[in-house]
């Protein structure tokens, strides 16, 4: 579960509720069918229009991500694990890689780990792995970009339903309350456009390039270890390397376990 998620959205709704009382305004106002149809059906729309379907079928999987996050390996463990397969290729050789490559269950990992068993290059193991982790930047940017454009859209379409509020309004000019109930209900799509669009999709959109970042590193991580491998580095030189992809405050060295 992304904690962090839960807690903005939450948070927003109960800061928007929380406002309107103290301003004396009526939370039921927001109970508004028209104006929800024009926010939610209408930003949908526009998003149908704007991306081909085998974007748009990425959306749900898009969203479980955004509220329950991505499991990815952790550094430490990523350290641990190349600085055991160096051990086991100066003792062992070769075939210790391919023996541990097996064994890890992460497949990016696997798959890395089997380049070098299988004896690549080390310029052949880099444009491979780079090649592979610039598509999947790319797949990301299309997924977090269906997001930022319903950040762009909603608040948009929350005007578009204002205006519409508005003609309905004008229609009772003749009935003084009625009219003042009108103008407000008017306004709910604006406050529904505006809140969507700037605590809701942009933020989200931010979300899955911070997640993007968090696998590019590690994927990076895997890279050097690949390379750092495919060139002999012993269990040593292994941590120091890959101890620059984690925090000072993270640090643990494994030199005291030897």
């Amino acid at each position: 579960m992304e904690k962090s998620t839960f807690i903005g959205f939450i948070g927003g709704i109960a800061a928007v509720g929380v406002g309107m009382a103290l301003k004396g305004a009526d939370p039921h106002a927001l109970i508004n069918p028209a104006a929800f149809l024009i926010i939610f059906a209408g930003t949908a729309a526009a998003i149908f229009n704007a991306f081909p379907m085998s974007e748009i079928k990425k959306f749900p999987r898009l969203i479980k991500i955004i509220f329950f996050g991505r499991q990815f390996p952790k550094k430490q463990e990523i350290l641990e694990l190349f600085v055991a397969v160096a051990k086991a290729a100066k003792s062992e050789g070769v075939m210790a890689i391919e023996k541990r490559a097996n064994e890890v269950e992460d497949p990016f990992i696997r798959a890395t780990l089997t380049m070098v068993a299988d004896g690549f290059n080390g310029e052949l193991i880099n444009n491979v792995v780079d090649a592979e982790i610039k598509q999947m930047e790319k797949r990301h940017a299309s997924g977090a970009l269906i997001f930022a454009q319903c950040g762009m859209y909603a608040p948009t379409l929350g005007v578009l339903g204002a205006v519409i509020g508005l003609i309905a309004a004008l229609g009772n000019l003749s009935d003084i309350d009625q009219l003042g109930h009108s103008i407000a209900a008017a306004f709910v799509a604006t406050l529904l456009g505006i809140f969507t669009g700037y605590v809701c999709w942009h933020p989200f959109a931010n979300k899955l390039k911070q997640i993007n970042l968090q696998e590019v590193e590690i994927r990076r991580m895997v890279l050097e270890g690949a390379l750092a491998l495919q060139e002999g580095a012993s269990s040593i030189v292994m941590e120091s390397r890959l101890q620059a992809f984690i925090p000072l405050s993270e640090r643990k060295s494994l030199r005291g376990k030897e």
